[in-house]
């Protein structure tokens, strides 16, 4: 497996990237992760829609929590044929219990059990077996069709750029991505995924 020394930072501090390095146009590869109910969920489980998929670090923690609510908010103004998926490696029960204190309906997935979707997008943190902060788009054909891959972990992604290349509609993305300096100054290196029952105490 493919290692990119420095290919992102921690406030500042280098990580690295664990897989390939994607490009706009490339074939998506598949993966294997797990939804609430503890069923596999691959790239064909979506086949023929087009999927934003945004990779998190870990739902407990601020900007994390700020992107997954962004595209929730985001859900009614895009088309019928696109679906929003969000990544992480916290276990399924803590994206659960996440979604249901916060009050968003939106799909989340858990990629704690094989690394499956961070090693195949090359997103895994390898210091922290964590996902890096990124978003892909994937089009009906399984083509890449857009991909981010935020440089600075705490830092916010492009919202507006990632809604617009699904059609989506106009938000505040801008002002949010701006303010990203913020909850990173207030952020805590990420601890391990978060375990079933240990979701509140993560600060990270």
């Amino acid at each position: 497996m493919s290692e990119r020394e420095g290919a992102v930072t921690f406030q500042g501090g280098p990580l690295t990237l664990v897989g390939p390095e994607l490009q706009v146009g490339d074939q998506a590869p598949d993966f294997n992760v797990i939804d609430g109910g503890l069923g596999a969920v691959t790239l064909a489980s979506s086949a023929g829609k087009v999927r934003l998929i945004s990779a998190v670090p870990s739902l407990d923690t601020p900007v994390c929590s700020d992107q997954t609510k962004r595209f929730a908010e985001a859900l009614g103004g895009l088309p019928e044929n696109v679906e929003v998926l969000t990544i992480s490696a916290d276990l399924p029960f803590a994206q659960g219990r996440w979604c249901g204190a916060e009050g968003v309906e939106m799909t989340t997935l858990s990629d704690h059990r094989e690394l499956s979707f961070a090693n195949a997008y090359g997103v895994l943190i390898k210091e922290l077996q964590l996902l890096s902060r990124a978003i892909f788009v994937i089009d009906a054909e399984d083509k890449i069709a857009y991909l981010e891959i935020v440089s600075e972990v705490t830092d916010h992604p492009d919202y507006d750029a990632a809604l617009a290349a699904v059609g989506g509609e106009g938000g505040t993305g801008g002002a949010e991505a701006d303010a990203g300096g913020d909850d990173a100054g207030e952020a805590e290196a990420p601890a391990a995924p978060v375990e079933d029952g240990g979701g509140d105490e993560s600060n990270g």
